[in-house]
């Protein structure tokens, strides 16, 4: 017997919709959970399959599982609803109704709908802007920074790859990203790449005891991990940041959706997707 509650995303599609909602729940519970996605569940044929896996790994626990669903086809919802051995939360039942009846028009109960390629022209912005990040990861080329709508800058695994890349792919918002070196971090000023892009400046510091903890699972032993270098580092950093009034975001405890949101609000930029 276990104390940990098995969880389970069902999807018709991908389940990227499913895990996100059911995730948002679970956070206000402080409950230890092993969870799995079941994607692409789109007949009842599958859904029974589904239902086997789910019940066969619950077999000796003390509670039921617990199924968060976005299943759209009924009859395939159907299998999942009429188990007994399962706890089921069906957010789109839960959801549609009301609106069905608030908006006074059926839903189109479309698959996939949430995360298809709908629109042309928002899916080309998407790449168009990933590609400008990947391009301008890490100070690779400064020569484009005028078409940035945001400049992320901080010391070496301060997050701003992760951060510039979710910013690109899930808002289209054209991010580069600049690291601090230990030149820039001696000299008194700006450096010379980003002075002229003053208003398109943020920074993304963050805990030397944590960044010590990155660097060290990368280049364990090495100057670029030690504790004292990390306290360096991060403390010119953020006296350059204070210095020349860029604003920045200490990004310890956050995860890559919270940086990129809270970039978004603070800086004023336009989502774009």
């Amino acid at each position: 017997m276990t104390d940990v509650r098995r969880v389970f995303f069902v999807s018709d599609r991908t389940g990227i919709t499913t895990e996100t909602l059911g995730h948002s729940l679970l956070t206000q519970f402080s409950v230890r959970t092993e969870q799995a996605t079941i994607p692409f569940v789109d007949s009842a044929e599958r859904a029974q399959a589904a239902l086997r896996r789910i019940t066969a790994a619950s077999v000796e626990d003390d509670h039921s599982p617990i199924v968060f669903s976005t299943i759209i086809d009924p009859e395939v919802l159907t299998v999942l609803r009429e188990s007994e051995r399962i706890v089921l939360f069906d957010f789109f039942d839960t959801f549609i109704g009301p609106l069905e009846r608030e908006l006074e028009v059926p839903s189109n109960h479309v698959i996939g709908r949430s995360h298809g390629i709908v629109d042309d022209t928002t899916y080309d912005v998407r790449i168009d802007a990933m590609n400008f990040a990947l391009h301008h990861d890490d100070g690779a080329t400064h020569r484009h920074y005028n078409g940035a709508d945001v400049i992320l800058m901080g010391v070496s695994r301060s997050g701003k790859t992760p951060a510039s890349l979710y910013l690109a792919l899930q808002f289209g918002v054209y991010a580069a990203n600049y690291p601090l070196t230990d030149d820039d971090l001696v000299a008194t000023r700006l450096p010379r790449a980003l002075a002229p892009h003053r208003g398109k400046l943020f920074g993304l510091t963050i805990d030397p005891d944590r960044l010590h903890q990155i660097r060290s699972e990368r280049r364990p032993h090495s100057r670029y991990a030690e504790l004292r270098q990390c306290e360096y580092e991060v403390a010119r950093a953020e006296a350059m940041l204070r210095r020349e009034g860029i604003p920045y975001l200490d990004i310890t405890t956050m995860s890559i959706e919270e940086i990129s949101s809270t970039v978004i609000h603070q800086h004023g930029l336009v989502r774009r997707v």
